[in-house]
């Protein structure tokens, strides 16, 4: 039942999938993350520059934004198990992330969708007196904003998945080529930021707005065609039926079951499907296991259940098995939701820390927008070395064929999170005390030419290492334990645990806010628009916190973890 095809669902005759294959699908995921980031960075400063929104109201939109199109994933994933497969859903959403990027690019361009930026200079923006954007132009704008991240949602649980398709199962070094092709997977995504935070970011400040978001929509367009070239070359897997079915029928059926016994007279076994197919189209048989004991009375057969039962009163063994393992699978993507929040809290925060700090390297200026370019560096450094270097080293640690195991690597990634937290608490107690005792407290926006930007780098640098071990890991965790029929669901854990830290950071940033500051008393908040008299440092420490609280419980699930 997991008999590859080909686009037309016959079986594969000639030779497809492969390396070559696995290289249009990275250009596509390559210019999707160029996209994501290239508006995750921008997005912001086009708000509050453009159309004079308040930055913390910029800061949520975007996050929000950022929160909806990852969270929204499982739609993708869905749909594509369920009926379209996976080859067609990527297509289908890539079309629409395309309309939404042109669509902020008309934003940018013509002037009627923008407010009057005539008598607005920085001081006026500062105080908040430049003219605000009309309700019409923010509902424009927040329409196509939402489109894009609609379109990304149908190709964030996908991509990873059906890239992992094209590697046959049963070949000898498929385990090697799956742990090589999620490094270089995420290797292809680390270039598409690292694109976006330099030279999207320089065609921005060389050609306006309106080039920089045009040049994300060239690129989306671009990358598109090279996907479709490679068509003839894919390999597919048929769609199973609904997934969200099959798991309300074990619910279901468990339910009107819950009063019969194992042990009953009427009881003639668990029920499966005779043959080595499964019922399930898309999908092998699956073997039964003693977790979650209460679902499997879904596949109770009974006397009284007949020749042909209902499927919403007996399932199969396969079936319940599919839910036992989307429910063992929940506590580790869960775990990662603390480190997409950081990975949201440093797309803003340590830009408005970079925003007071020297970006001089000798004579080059850096741009303040372009400093989260460096955690992707040290992503593709590492990643680089990552089977010269780390796998060797981590081999004799462990004892591994592979340096780690995948849930070790996500424990990793967890560990350095902590680390970089904790060293953005200790750097911006520093930056706070030296901008009060130089005269900067009240000029936030101004550079202090003699504290360089660049003792950011060792904060970026361990987020970037936890990102490879963690997210890395991570994906390749869900894609290998997921059932059969159920890999784009699988991956889009990973996508929904992305939205859920990027929602958790807005809520966490509005609590903060109005636990820490009272505007009646002139009591600024930890996260005030002015950072030198907010208290960021004790923001991070509480990041620190519950980052270290997160990892105890990535310990406990992971060492209760059976990998199937």
């Amino acid at each position: 039942g997991t008999t590859p095809v080909d686009i037309h669902g016959k079986p594969i005759l000639s030779k497809t999938g492969g390396w070559i294959a696995a290289l249009f699908i990275f250009g596509n995921e390559m210019a999707e993350r160029m996209a994501y980031f290239g508006l995750s960075v921008n997005m912001v400063a086009f708000m509050f520059y453009i159309m004079h929104r308040p930055f913390t109201s910029s800061s949520n939109a975007v996050n929000n934004f950022l929160g909806i199109s990852q969270v929204s994933s499982v739609l993708g994933g869905f749909l594509a198990d369920a009926y379209l497969g996976r080859y067609w859903t990527i297509a289908i959403f890539t079309t629409i992330y395309l309309a939404g990027l042109t669509g902020i690019t008309l934003c940018a361009t013509m002037n009627i969708f923008m407010p009057d930026q005539g008598q607005c200079d920085q001081l006026s923006l500062l105080l908040g007196n430049c003219e605000p954007a009309k309700s019409w132009q923010m509902l424009y704008l927040n329409t196509v904003l939402y489109v894009t991240g609609f379109g990304a949602a149908g190709i964030r649980p996908c991509v990873s998945s059906f890239g992992a398709d094209q590697f046959d199962e049963r070949g000898e070094n498929y385990k090697s080529h799956l742990d090589r092709f999620f490094n270089f997977f995420y290797l292809s995504v680390t270039i598409g930021a690292i694109v976006a935070f330099t030279l999207v970011v320089y065609i921005q400040m060389k050609h306006g707005w309106g080039s920089a978001f045009g040049s994300l929509a060239i690129a989306m367009g671009m990358s598109n065609m090279l996907f479709f070239i490679g068509t003839p070359l894919y390999r597919h897997r048929l769609p199973g039926g609904s997934p969200l079915t099959r798991v309300a029928q074990v619910l279901v059926a468990a339910f009107q079951k819950r009063k019969a016994s194992f042990s009953s007279s009427e009881l003639i076994g668990l029920y499966e499907v005779p043959g080595k197919r499964s019922a399930i189209k898309g999908s092998g048989k699956i073997a039964h296991t003693d977790d979650f004991r209460c679902l499997d009375k879904a596949a109770l057969q009974l006397k009284e259940d007949g020749v042909d039962p209902s499927p919403w009163r007996l399932c199969t063994v396969t079936q319940v098995e599919e839910v036992k393992i989307l429910i063992k699978l929940v506590p580790i993507p869960a775990c990662t939701i603390m480190l997409n929040l950081i990975l949201t809290e440093y797309l803003t925060l340590s830009v408005q820390q970079a925003y007071t700090l020297n970006t001089h390297l000798g004579h080059l200026k850096l741009p303040v927008t372009s400093m989260p370019v460096f955690p992707c560096l040290s992503i593709f450094l590492i990643l680089s070395l990552y089977y010269s270097v780390f796998v060797p080293i981590f081999r004799r640690i462990t004892g591994h064929p592979r340096g780690a195991s995948q849930l070790q690597r996500v424990g990793i990634g967890l560990a350095f999170s902590i680390l970089s937290v904790a060293w953005a608490a200790i750097f911006e107690r520093y930056r706070r005390k030296y901008a009060i005792e130089h005269g900067y407290e009240f000029s936030f926006l101004t550079p202090m030419p003699n504290l360089s930007a660049y003792w950011l780098l060792i904060q970026y640098c361990l987020i970037g290492i936890a990102e490879v071990f963690c997210i890395v890991g991570l994906l390749e965790f869900l894609y290998e334990e997921a059932p059969d029929a159920m890999k784009s669901i699988g991956s889009a854990y990973a996508a929904l645990a992305g939205g859920i830290g990027c929602f958790a950071a807005s809520i966490l940033n509005s609590i903060v806010k109005s636990v820490t500051g009272n505007p009646d008393k002139r009591q600024q908040s930890w996260l005030s628009q002015n950072i030198n008299t907010g208290r960021f440092e004790y923001f991070y420490w509480l990041l620190t916190v519950l980052s270290a609280i997160n990892f105890c419980a990535f310990l406990y699930s992971a060492r209760r973890y059976k990998y199937r």
